[in-house]
């Protein structure tokens, strides 16, 4: 478990700086992705499931939803 959240803060920690030339919806899905990511890798922790696939599923999923959600911001202005 310590190995699997010190893997994605890592990762975290080298994507998110990149986002200052992104557009909105891209910051959207990589915001998204990471934040699913942990979310579905805690679920997955506390319902005894495999982390990794929690991770993976919950990533895709805030992808998603951080894009569309980008998407609609960058639509407004």
């Amino acid at each position: 478990m310590k190995k699997a959240l010190l893997i994605l803060l890592l990762v975290g920690s080298l994507i998110l700086p990149a986002c200052t030339n992104m557009s909105k919806t891209q910051q959207g899905a990589v915001s998204g992705g990471a934040l699913g990511a942990g979310a579905g890798l805690g679920i997955s922790a506390l319902t005894g499931g495999s982390l990794g696939m929690g991770a993976v599923i919950g990533g895709a999923l805030g992808a998603v939803a951080g894009g569309l959600y980008g998407d609609e911001k960058q639509k407004q202005e």
